[in-house]
Order: C-alpha cells, then sequence, then structure tokens
C-alpha cells in the first residue's frame, strides 16, 4: 500500500535547493584525533596489522553490555569469538539480538538489575575473557545537547560494576570521539579512574575510523581498551587511506531500486508524487529542509556513506534515486549481513542499525584482541604480574 510521506517539520521550514551546498566531509573527528595523538603517550597502547590473522581455535568468550541489535556481536563472532550474554533495555532490539543469536544468553531490562555473578553461576561459572559494550552516548555526542548531568551519561558506572564482578581479560567499551572533550576531559578522566579502582589500570582510548577498515560509511568511534594483566592494548591498523575508502554504491546499488523485499528489511517509507519531486532537486550533501539539516540529506555518489542514523524518519536520501534509503541499505552501510534480519517495524528497523556498531569495526577489534589473548591462555609471557 502507498503511504504517503507526510513532513516531520514545522509547515513554515522552506525547501531552498539553491542553498549552496557543503563538500562532503571526511574527518570530522579529524581535530580530537590530532589532539590525542599529540598530547598523549600511552605505553600500552599498540597498533598491530590484523588483515591475516586466522580464526582463533578455540573460542574466547565474550559479554556483550548495552548490545543494542548485535553490531559488536556480530563482528566479534565473525572473528571466532563466543558470545555468552547480552544485556539490553529496549525489548524489540533484545529480540533482534535474541533471532541472531539463538546460543547467546539474554537478559533484557535495565543493567542496574542484571547480576551478572548469579548469571555466572546458572551456566557453571565459565571464564569470561572479553566484556564489551557501549553505555548510550547522547549526553556525549557533538552532534547533539551535551548535558553533563544527563543520567545516561554514568550508565558507564553500571559497565564498570559488571567488569568488575565478571573480571574479563580484556574489556572494550566504545562510544562517539566527543566523549574524549566533554567537561574539559574530564568524563574520560573519570572513566579511567573507574578502572583503575577495579584493576584495570592502563586504559587506553583511539579514535578509529569504521571507513579505515572496509565499512563504506564515515563512522568514527572512541574505543577503550584495558586489560588486567598489564599486557598491551591492541589496536587494529588502518586497512585503508581515505583515498581507498569504499564508495555507498558498493554496498548499495544491486538492491531493487523501488521493489521493496520486506524479508531482509529492504523498505523505506513511500512517498507521493510531489514530495519525490522535492526530492529530486535536492543536491549531495544538501537537505530537503534548511533548518533540519541532517534530515532528508542526499548521500554523495562515489564517497562512502555519511554517518547514517535513524534521525526520527528523516533517514538520508539515496544518491541517485528519489528517495530515503532503505533499513537494509543502512544495514549494509553498516556491514550487517543480508542474513541478519531487524525485528519490529521499519522505523524500528532503522533505529537499531542507526545506534549500532558496524560489525566490520567490532571484528577488526577482535582480531587484534586475539594474540594477546593467546599470550594469556599459553602462560607465555612470564613478566606479566596479574592484578
Amino acid at each position: 500500500m502507498q503511504v504517503t510521506q507526510l513532513s516531520f517539520f514545522p509547515n513554515e521550514e522552506e525547501h531552498n535547493p539553491t542553498k549552496k551546498q557543503k563538500k562532503p566531509k571526511l574527518g570530522r573527528y579529524e581535530r580530537i584525533q590530532r589532539e590525542l595523538e599529540k598530547n598523549e603517550s600511552d605505553p600500552y597502547k599498540i597498533f598491530i596489522e590484523v588483515g591475516s590473522l586466522p580464526i582463533p581455535t578455540s573460542n574466547y568468550t565474550f559479554v556483550d553490555l548495552f548490545c543494542g541489535a548485535g553490531g559488536i556481536t556480530q563482528g566479534l563472532v565473525l572473528a571466532g569469538f563466543q558470545p555468552l550474554a547480552s544485556v539490553e533495555k529496549n525489548s524489540i532490539a533484545s529480540a533482534t539480538h535474541k533471532r541472531n543469536f539463538p546460543q547467546c544468553h539474554h537478559f533484557c531490562g535495565d543493567i542496574e538489575q542484571f547480576s551478572s555473578l548469579n548469571w555466572l553461576q546458572q551456566i557453571g561459572s565459565p571464564e569470561v575473557h572479553l566484556v564489551v559494550g557501549g553505555p548510550p552516548c547522547q549526553g556525549f555526542s557533538v552532534a547533539g545537547k551535551r548535558d553533563p548531568k544527563d543520567p545516561r551519561n554514568r550508565l558507564f558506572y553500571e559497565f564498570v560494576r559488571v567488569v568488575s564482578e565478571i573480571r574479563p581479560w580484556y574489556v572494550v567499551m566504545e562510544n562517539v570521539p566527543g566523549i574524549l572533550t566533554i567537561q574539559n576531559g574530564n568524563v574520560r578522566k573519570a572513566i579511567s579512574e573507574a578502572f583503575e579502582s577495579i584493576g584495570y589500570p592502563h586504559i587506553s582510548v583511539a579514535i578509529l575510523e569504521s571507513a579505515a577498515y572496509g565499512v563504506p560509511q564515515i563512522r568514527p568511534r572512541a574505543i577503550f581498551i584495558a586489560n588486567r594483566f598489564g599486557m598491551p592494548n591492541p589496536y587494529p591498523k588502518a586497512q585503508l587511506s581515505p583515498e581507498e575508502y569504499k564508495p555507498i554504491e558498493l554496498a548499495i546499488s544491486d538492491l531493487p531500486a523501488y521493489t521493496p523485499i520486506p524479508e531482509i528489511n529492504h523498505q523505506w517509507t513511500k512517498h507521493s508524487p510531489e514530495y519525490m519531486e522535492r526530492i529530486a532537486q535536492v543536491p549531495p550533501g544538501g537537505s530537503l529542509y534548511e533548518k533540519y539539516v541532517d534530515a532528508f540529506k542526499r548521500q554523495y555518489p562515489g564517497k562512502p556513506s555519511m554517518t547514517v542514523k535513524e534521525n526520527h524518519g528523516g533517514t538520508h536520501i539515496h544518491p541517485y534515486l528519489n528517495r530515503v534509503i532503505s533499513a537494509r541499505e543502512m544495514a549494509r552501510l553498516q556491514t550487517f549481513p543480508d542474513s541478519f534480519i531487524f525485528e519490529g517495524s521499519m522505523k524500528k528497523a532503522m533505529w537499531q542499525i542507526g545506534n549500532a556498531v558496524p560489525p566490520r569495526l567490532a571484528e577488526c577489534i577482535g582480531y587484534a584482541l586475539i594474540p594477546y589473548l593467546t599470550d594469556i591462555a599459553l602462560n607465555t609471557k612470564s613478566k606479566v604480574n596479574i592484578i
């Protein structure tokens, strides 16, 4: 059934296709990254090649907190890790995780109610090699309102609590790069101090650009890594230079232009002919609206995708077609396989995808960790003092 596209914004907002459009920005957080590299000397942070690393012969285990639909879980599974548990408050995202990772224990609810010690006892107290997760970042993001008093900003302390109870070998926490500068760096300092207080004293942080690992999308993430063995905190070296980043067409050009495929979430809000005519006037990088410039913004052809987000229905416009991109196109730009199906409505699927970590980025992080997890497992680091 044809659904007429309605405006999500005030009627007085007029479309202005003649306004000069911006050029694509591939290095949104380059300044933060440069300052991080210039002003910080971290002997524990290392970068290693991950292109040809083998899948481990024995599965390393992990727990995914604030897991959402499962972007990190998907990536680590591809790297050979075994998911033991996930924690997610949103019931639809949790249902997606359950569907795609049925072998994993799921806790759907507030993380404050997750008793990791009881859960470990129930499943035989296995060794947990890795705890990963991304506490909600709305209060940290430079793209929106940054409220230091936002209670969501303190949820990383719940992440730390679970880590202190499970005692994994390594910890990986991801967030937006803006987390490094909020309150003049005091939030970052609080995170480091919290981990140090539970026996993970040498936490490292790096900004990884997803596009540098083969993700056809500009999506920088701040990645915190720590361990309790005094070991290095390994990061994957960038695999592509900006000139080699994968363009958006490589990911979505084979999907039908105007024929939905609901079975794989290839769906989008249908537009009226009049709305499509307005969309046709929007140039690459331009928006259908003057004020709400991040919604209904046309993707650049021949470039990696701009950071995908659900944006309350105002998703990005296809680089060539006169419609917004579909949920499956968003998923491909995040590197989810077509076999990964999202539960809920089309809008809920887009919300889950827009909030996810690209699986390919998580996979590369997993590959970087494997040699050091293996060193610990084989006790080859004789000088390591377990804290």
